[in-house]
């Protein structure tokens, strides 16, 4: 019987839908549609509390390696105003191990893409019921 369900099976999905859809692994499907990243959308308002702020421009060719940081060229507090940009949280200048107040962007804070993400205009990857905090609205 095992061997029968193998032959109408072969991709070993078992009728489960993944992102890839009802495709088997073995088969070459079209690739999705690029998302659309509008350029300089604005400020993008938050969904939850605590939620890490939407980056509302495109960040193709930016840097952000263990020696250079192109977001902190515009987002730095020393840098901000000139630039007309938005100032990181001062959060991001505290050693969340000791607690401490340090002079630049703490060790943990700088990769900013661990967090924030552009916005996209692209459909969500499942279906939900999400509902915005209502203090947020």
């Amino acid at each position: 019987m095992a061997a029968a369900a193998k032959l109408d099976n072969p991709g070993g999905i078992g009728g489960l839908e993944s992102l890839r859809g009802l495709a088997e692994i073995e088969a070459t499907r079209p690739a999705d549609l690029m998302k659309h990243y509008p350029k300089d959308q604005g400020v993008i308002d938050s969904d939850y509390v605590y939620q890490p702020p939407l980056i509302p421009h495109s960040i193709r060719h930016y840097e952000v390696s263990l020696n250079a940081n192109k977001c902190l060229a515009c987002h730095s507090w020393k840098n901000a105003k000139e630039m007309g940009a938005t100032k990181i949280s001062v959060t991001h200048y505290v050693s969340p191990q000791q607690g401490q107040v340090l002079s630049d962007v703490s060790p943990s804070r700088y990769f900013c893409l661990q967090c924030h993400v552009p916005q996209a205009d692209a459909k969500p990857l499942v279906e939900n019921d999400f509902k915005r905090v209502s203090a947020l609205r």
